[in-house]
């Protein structure tokens, strides 16, 4: 199957933009840990925007500049979302709460701890009424999402903005399902190569096990190997990188995506 990127967004740890982090990783600066930085959405209402949890910040902050990029209007473009865990700081207090004498659930912690919640404030911050999908795959949440975009892009003939993001989970939840740092990322998906296109993707499903593509640095392999959303990161390299490049994404049962990365 073959898209064209229009757009990318990214925010993670010592990678703050797609425009600041595009030579890290495309190997020509070195890439320096740091906190991952997420402000507040500007395009959210105040009320909104105080209430929005980290992870749907993460996901705002991300598609927001893959669709600033692409110069596409967010507001008509379908999206998925796909995220392994969503927002494990909410699920942690719900679960606290549920545990407690008081078992009374804020509304507020209640709207925030179903899967769809970024896609309800992206909806809410671009006005955005058309289809949108949020799905979980586990460690294999990015490449779902990926499959998924894409496959919506070759049947409607349209664009779509796929946003992937995951966050750490407090204890004890965290030692049952680690995910070690935060990290989102975006892409802005086209069925033909328009004049904001950057890069053209081939993906092929193939249903047999191989070795995922690693980072060629340490550092953000242990990022990719961290955080389910941040399996993009090899994908990501291969459009940073002059020429593009092949990447293999690991998949469930044993099957992976193949993506080749090249001139439109």
């Amino acid at each position: 199957m073959r898209v064209f990127v229009e757009g990318v967004g990214i925010v993670g740890p010592g990678l703050q933009g797609w425009t600041a982090s595009r030579a890290i990783l495309a190997g020509e600066e070195a890439y320096l840990p740091g906190a991952t930085v997420v402000a507040a959405s500007e395009l959210l209402p105040a009320a909104e925007r105080r209430r929005a949890p980290v992870a749907v910040r993460l996901a705002l902050a991300a598609g927001e500049e893959a669709f600033r990029s692409a110069g596409r209007d967010a507001g008509s473009t379908a999206t998925v979302f796909a995220s392994s865990s969503a927002d494990g700081d909410t699920v942690h207090h719900l679960c606290e709460t549920l545990a407690s004498a008081a078992r009374d659930v804020s509304p507020t912690r209640f709207h925030n701890s179903v899967h769809n919640a970024a896609a309800g404030y992206w909806s809410i911050a671009t006005r955005c009424m058309k289809p949108s999908t949020s799905l979980g795959c586990y460690d294999a949440s990015f490449a779902a999402g990926l499959l998924e975009a894409v496959v919506q892009v070759r049947t409607g003939g349209v664009p779509v903005g796929l946003i992937t993001y995951d966050q750490p989970y407090p204890e004890p939840l965290h030692s049952a399902r680690p995910i070690a740092t935060s990290f989102g990322a975006a892409l802005v998906l086209a069925p033909v190569a328009g004049e904001r296109a950057i890069a053209a993707l081939e993906i092929e499903f193939v249903p047999s096990p191989v070795r995922a593509t690693p980072m060629q640095d340490a550092g953000l392999e242990a990022v990719r190997l961290g955080n389910s959303a941040a399996r993009a990161l090899p994908l990501l390299a291969a459009l940073a990188a002059k020429g593009g490049g092949s990447v293999a994404i690991d998949y469930l049962s044993g099957a992976h995506l193949r993506v080749a990365a090249g001139e439109c």
